[in-house]
């Protein structure tokens, strides 16, 4: 179970419906975008700004946004987790 602030309070959620909470996956998604979009810069930024993109950017872009959206919604997951 997994326990969730809203408006009018908190909300206790199972798994499943934890993973479709729409706030928690609007952040998740926001610092997908922050942070996928730093780590792109700097770990292909050459590559992006060279003539010909090599076929490994094809998994490496999306992995490199991939990465820290899990994260982020494994923490948010983690910390609203209900202990009995």
């Amino acid at each position: 179970m997994f326990l969730f602030q809203v408006r009018d309070g908190t909300i206790v959620k199972c798994w499943r419906c934890a993973l479709r909470h729409r706030p928690m996956l609007k952040r998740s998604l926001m610092t997908a975008v922050v942070v996928g979009t730093l780590l792109l810069a700097i770990n292909q930024g050459d590559v992006l700004l060279s003539a010909s993109w090599p076929r490994a950017l094809v998994w490496k872009v999306p992995l490199t946004y991939l990465v820290p959206f899990a994260v982020a919604t494994w923490g948010a997951l983690v910390n609203s987790r209900v202990r009995r």
